[in-house]
C-alpha cells in the first residue's frame, strides 16, 4: 500500500465517529499505532489531562511497565507536561544532554534504550488537552514532515473525541468528553488486572485477550471492561473465549 493510501485510511479511521464500533479506547490506541507505523519513531503514548490538570496515560504502543514508567515520570515535570501547558511541540533530540533538567526521565529512557523524545500537544483549536509522546532509539529531531503529520493525527483524534460521549452533554463540553474517556481508561486498567490475575499472565497479554474478546464479539471494548468491573461478566469468559492452540 502506498503512503498516500495509508495516510487516507489513517485519517478516516481516526475520524469515523459515526461507526457503530467507535470507542475512545480504540481511538487513542489506533493513534499510537498509526504514529508507530507512519512516523520515524519506535514507540508512542498518549496522555490527556484530567479535571485537575494531571496527565493520565490513555494508550501506548508498549504495555510494558518500564514504558508506563517513562510516561509517569513526566507527570508534573517533563517534555509532555511542558507541551501540554504551552500547547507547543517540545523536542528533546538527545535525552542524555538533558540529565540535569530531567534526571529521572533521562535515566529511565536511557535504561529502556530510548535516546530522543518529541512531545506533540493534543489540542482542540487553541486549547491544549494533553500530549502525544514519540520516542526513538537514536538521537536526533523528528523531521519537519513527520512533526506536521503527528500534529495532524493528534488534532484529528481530539476532534473525534469531541463527537463522542458516554453520557449526553453539550457538544462543546470538552471537559465531559475528556473525563469520560479517562474514566473508560481507568476501567480498562482494572479489567486488565482482573484478567491477568485470573489467567496468571502479564498485563500486556491481558490487554490482548480483552481486545480479542471485544473484536470477536463485535462489541465495544468499553462495554466489555464495564461488564467485567461491574461483575456482570467473569474474567473466565474472556480467557476461555480464546481459540486453543
Amino acid at each position: 500500500m502506498n503512503r498516500e493510501r495509508q495516510l487516507a485510511q489513517a485519517f478516516l479511521a481516526l475520524s469515523d465517529t459515526y461507526a457503530a464500533e467507535f470507542d475512545p479506547l480504540h481511538l487513542f490506541h489506533r493513534l499510537v499505532l498509526t504514529c508507530q507505523d507512519l512516523l520515524d519513531v519506535d514507540a508512542a503514548g498518549v496522555m490527556m489531562a484530567d479535571a485537575h490538570g494531571r496527565l493520565r496515560t490513555m494508550a501506548t504502543t508498549d504495555e510494558d511497565a518500564v514504558f508506563a514508567e517513562l510516561l509517569r515520570l513526566q507527570n508534573g515535570d517533563g517534555p509532555c507536561t511542558d507541551s501540554y501547558h504551552n500547547g507547543e511541540l517540545v523536542s528533546v533530540p538527545d535525552i542524555a544532554a538533558e540529565y540535569e533538567r530531567w534526571p529521572q526521565l533521562a535515566t529511565a529512557m536511557i535504561e529502556a534504550g530510548y535516546d530522543s523524545l518529541q512531545a506533540i500537544p493534543m489540542r482542540l483549536r487553541e486549547r491544549s488537552l494533553g500530549a502525544l509522546t514519540l520516542l526513538r532509539r537514536r538521537p536526533g529531531r523528528l523531521n519537519d514532515d513527520d512533526v506536521l503529520l503527528a500534529q495532524a493525527l493528534a488534532d484529528s483524534s481530539v476532534l473525534a473525541l469531541m463527537h463522542w460521549s458516554a453520557e449526553p452533554s453539550p457538544a462543546d463540553d470538552v471537559i465531559t468528553r475528556v473525563q469520560s474517556a479517562i474514566a473508560a481508561k481507568a476501567t480498562l486498567e482494572i479489567a486488565k488486572g482482573m484478567v491477568a490475575q485470573y489467567a496468571d499472565t502479564t498485563i500486556g497479554e491481558a490487554a490482548r485477550l480483552l481486545t480479542a474478546y471485544a473484536n470477536g464479539r463485535q462489541v465495544r471494548l468499553t462495554e466489555t471492561v464495564h461488564a467485567l468491573v461491574t461483575r456482570s461478566m467473569a474474567p473466565a469468559a474472556v480467557v476461555e473465549a480464546q481459540p486453543r492452540s
